[in-house]
């Protein structure tokens, strides 16, 4: 048996719709805004989400790294095993990404246990097997005492015949809204619990495969996994998953986990258009930088990088500008040289942040905080 889908009430409909208009909207910025500044902020969402879903689980590495992880930078100041998971979770995501306008896809248990490897592939042995089903019993424990376990998941030997009902019910059309479903989805998912390990990643990954398929915006712009990753939103995650019970009890009412979802969808569309309108700022006031010091244009894309990431790369200028080496190497030398940017490191590990003639309105633009609204608290 898997979880009733609850009946949304007034408020629940009056926060989805807000957030159908939201995620209309930044269709449509995103349309109409230049490509380099959407696809710079392509990466840095799959950056952020890839950062903040592996940091849920322990493994803690800055957006700005993973984003030089994903560009195929190999000297980056992280741990193997952090650049293993990153790497692992990226390769699963990238996939995922592909999916979201397959004509005649479906899901399966095979698809599960494929995306699976995927992510666990590399730490895969006969105790925690990758791609199959766990063949013993599976609890999670207090982040606080780790001899208290907060939640069992159901018997190994019923989980193939939960994993069934799911993929019929992933499969099957209904009256709920799809982002109504991908928050069932993740639940149903995270609370059978069919893996050794990689349970979490897995349910998170799939509700954004769900939102991606079901709606207009591109896949990178679809994940909450980024708004979950926050302190705070984690804390209130594992408290809204602990609510369900300390065992699989799916014949409850689950409209508390539903609002969260939904808030969690309200604030990352909030979150995504804030950024975009940002990095237009940025850019503009980097363009008028440029002209003003009669500077060539394609240095803007470094210098919006520094700004809003913090830093730059040699390699992520020549890709993005489609540069030769050479041509790089001088364009940085010479904003080094003039005090635009100051460099970090040796060699390959090299990369530029800022300088002390850095234009400060560009900065003040990148670094001025949002404000998120709380859909349910402002009425």
């Amino acid at each position: 048996m898997l979880y009733p889908t609850p009946e949304l009430n007034t408020e629940d409909q009056r926060v989805l719709g807000e957030i159908d208009e939201l995620r209309e909207s930044l269709s449509l910025q995103v349309r109409s805004s230049p490509s380099k500044w959407t696809e710079g902020l392509r990466k840095f969402l799959t950056a952020d989400a890839v950062a903040a879903s592996n940091s849920i689980e322990g493994f803690k590495v800055s957006t700005v790294d993973v984003e030089d992880l994903l560009e195929g930078e190999r000297d980056v100041d992280v741990s193997e095993e952090d650049r293993d998971e990153t790497l692992a979770y990226q390769r699963m995501m990238t996939y995922i990404q592909t999916l979201h306008d397959v004509v005649d896809f479906r899901y399966g248990k095979e698809f599960l246990n494929a995306l699976h490897w995927m992510l666990q592939g590399h730490r895969h042995t006969r105790r925690k097997p990758a791609g199959q089903w766990r063949r013993g019993p599976v609890y999670v424990t207090d982040a606080r005492d780790a001899g208290i376990a907060v939640y069992t998941a159901p018997d190994a030997a019923d989980v193939p015949a939960l994993i069934e009902e799911l993929v019929l019910w992933l499969n099957a059309d209904d009256d709920n809204h799809p982002l109504v479903r991908a928050a069932m989805a993740h639940l149903h998912l995270v609370s059978i619990h069919p893996w050794a390990d990689g349970n979490g990643r897995m349910s998170r990954s799939l509700q954004t495969l769900m939102i991606a398929r079901a709606g207009e915006l591109a896949p990178e712009f679809s994940s909450i996994e980024a708004w979950l990753g926050r302190p705070g939103n984690t804390w209130e995650y594992y408290r809204e998953l602990q609510n369900r019970g300390a065992t699989y009890q799916p014949d409850q009412d689950v409209s508390d986990w539903v609002r969260f979802n939904l808030t969690a969808y309200h604030q990352q569309a909030q979150t995504v258009r804030g950024r975009l309108e940002r990095s237009g700022r940025v850019w503009l006031l980097l363009g008028e930088f440029a002209e003003a010091k009669g500077m060539e244009p394609r240095i803007v894309s470094a210098l919006h990088d520094v700004a809003m990431s913090g830093r730059v790369r040699r390699t992520r200028y020549e890709r993005t500008e489609e540069l030769g080496l050479q041509r790089a190497q001088r364009d940085l030398r010479d904003l080094v040289t003039g005090g635009v940017l100051k460099p970090v490191g040796r060699t390959r590990a090299r990369f530029y942040t800022v300088g002390p003639a850095f234009p400060e309105a560009a900065l003040q633009a990148a670094r001025t905080p949002l404000t998120l609204v709380d859909p349910y608290k402002r009425r």
